[in-house]
């Protein structure tokens, strides 16, 4: 029997939340989960009280189904274990874990044995293959996504791909999807449901400062880049942003251009940074990285989550689809 993302976590509608570091906190995470999806919130470089922080916010949010993102390249293999240790010991099991990228055999292995949901983005058919083959429920992004970038194909050429080769895989989409039409080709692809990033990125609930809502809003796919100039935190992937004066321009200074607050700590923010603007960051905002998909085309209102998951819902499969799904195999059956 083929594997459902509402079966695999326990959702309502088939639809993922990405876990953008800054922009996805405890409050857009939470939202989403308690319309039905899955909500997921950034955990980024994030240890310690700051980590647990985060957490406490997140599992006193909801009684829902919701993620912790991680993303292995950018805090190394000692750090990750420490990350995941810390989502493990301090949430319930209803708490799954997504990794940006593939993280070592021993991680997705331990989040498994700790009966954990367990979701790994990628962006090529070995990786996705390598992942299923552990257990995840595994992310299909296309170059079509906004932020980094984890491969080269077209989403809806990954998951065909990754179906072919993974037939009773649970095989997510990721990557330009602004509209429940997108979705539907994403489905008939041989997607069994959807993440969006940049659909949340707008979201009322959403960290990401004003004037980064007001630009996703009024863009349309012909003004975001693929770009590696924002590399400061994150070097060596490329990633989508909106175009700016930066990525127009990428031999200017490495100057300080704003400030921002994490977690209580404030931090300075150079010019080609790969943190978002949030809404604890001031400063020149238009030249920082603004990730957006070129499914912004599609997004022209913010909107609560919640409406962001009803709009999908009425394309996506969820909970009854399952039910019926094992009705009629047990109808079969007999």
């Amino acid at each position: 029997m083929r594997a459902t993302l509402a079966g695999a976590l326990g959702l309502d509608v088939a639809l993922l939340q990405s876990g953008m570091g800054g922009v996805a906190g405890a409050e857009l995470a939470c939202a989403v989960s308690d319309a039905g999806a899955a909500g997921c919130v950034g955990g980024y470089k994030l240890a310690g009280d700051a980590l647990s922080a985060v957490l406490g916010r997140l599992t006193a949010g909801t009684e829902r189904p919701v993620g912790v993102n991680l993303i292995p390249e950018v805090v190394g293999p000692e750090e990750l274990d420490r990350q995941v240790a810390q989502v493990l010991d301090e949430t319930p099991e209803r708490v799954h874990l997504s990794f940006f990228g593939m993280p070592e055999d021993a991680v997705l292995d331990r989040v498994v044995a700790a009966g954990r949901g367990l979701v790994v983005q990628v962006g090529s058919v070995e990786d996705g293959t390598h992942a299923a083959g552990r257990g995840a429920v595994v992310v299909a992004q296309g170059t079509e996504a906004g932020g980094h970038l984890l491969g080269t194909a077209r989403r809806d050429d990954l998951v065909a791909a990754l179906r072919d080769r993974l037939p009773d895989a649970c095989l997510v989409a990721s990557g330009g999807i602004g509209s429940p039409e997108e979705a539907g080709r994403a489905l008939a692809a041989g997607a069994d449901g959807v993440l969006l990033g940049t659909a949340f990125v707008v979201a009322h609930e959403s960290r990401a400062h004003s004037r980064f809502k007001a630009a996703v809003t009024a863009a349309d796919e012909a003004d975001t880049v693929i770009t590696d100039v924002y590399e400061i935190g994150w070097p060596g992937r490329r990633h989508r942003v909106l175009a700016t004066a930066v990525t127009a321009d990428p031999g200017q200074p490495k100057n300080f251009i704003g400030r921002t607050v994490v977690e209580g700590k404030p931090y300075l923010v150079p010019r080609f940074s790969s943190a978002v603007p949030t809404e604890a960051t001031s400063g020149r905002i238009e030249e920082m990285a603004m990730y957006c998909g070129r499914s912004c085309g599609d997004i022209s209102e913010q909107l609560s989550a919640a409406d962001v998951v009803a709009a999908f819902a009425r394309v996506l499969p969820g909970a009854e689809t399952v039910k019926n799904q094992t009705r009629m195999e047990s109808n079969v059956s007999r």
